[in-house]
């Protein structure tokens, strides 16, 4: 990534976040046994709780990351623990967020969001106004690996009017591209950044699949900014 380009870029420590969000029996650490590139890597954990009906996120949070009419390279490396059980449950790894609840048509909002579904990964982009949204998702976009460490990098230009690109490269190989598309809704207050595992579908299907009950996953190398200089291969 381009020194003077970047927004932000962590190299898998918990220091030098806005805030970090440990919900419900979940955890966020720094680690040192398990790591993509330097000393650290970022190992966050979620932990099924049937009595519980609350949300599963365990994220680390970077504020102020886009507005529309922005442009710009997000990245992480993220890497699923060995055992791994895939699930047609979602399993959320990163997304971007902003708060809405001044609008009385939602509260937090996320627009584009990346997620595991079975082996494959997901994102979607989020259209329209905040009152009436419109979701549109990509899906089995690449098949991803228990155990071993992946990149994700997705370039996009923050749109609704109709001038937007989305795309998105898995382990160095484009895997989406797509032109002349509404990227975000119709607003233009900033989006956090949220990166970890948020298990979703435990909350959104009211139970788990499957018998695994605590995921983890690690991450490094997470970072925004206006260029990627080992990102696009187009470049």
């Amino acid at each position: 990534m381009a020194e003077a380009a970047e927004i932000f870029h962590n190299t898998g420590t918990v220091s030098g976040w806005n805030s970090i969000n440990r919900e419900h029996k979940g955890s966020v650490t720094e680690v040192t046994n398990v790591t993509y590139s330097g000393p650290t890597a970022i190992k966050v954990t979620q932990i099924y709780d049937a009595s519980y009906s609350g949300r599963y996120h365990s994220e680390v949070v970077k504020n102020n990351v886009y507005r529309r009419g922005d442009t710009g390279f997000y990245g992480f490396a993220f890497r699923l623990q060995p055992d791994w059980q895939f699930q047609p449950q979602s399993f959320n790894l990163a997304q971007f967020i902003a708060d809405f609840s001044n609008t009385g048509c939602d509260d937090y909002m996320p627009s584009s969001m990346v997620w595991l579904s079975g082996n494959q990964l997901f994102t979607r982009v989020k259209q329209g106004s905040i009152c009436n949204q419109k979701t549109v998702t990509f899906g089995n976009l690449a098949t991803v690996t228990a155990g071993e460490w992946h990149k994700v990098v997705i370039q996009a230009k923050w749109a609704s009017d109709g001038t937007g690109f989305y795309k998105l490269w898995f382990d160095g190989k484009k895997v989406l591209e797509q032109y002349n598309l509404n990227t975000t809704v119709s607003d233009d207050r900033y989006f956090q950044f949220r990166v970890g595992l948020y298990a979703n579908g435990w909350h959104d299907n009211g139970y788990m699949q499957g018998s695994q009950g605590t995921r983890s996953i690690w991450f490094d190398e997470i970072g925004a900014g206006t260029t990627f200089a080992d990102a696009d291969p187009d470049q």
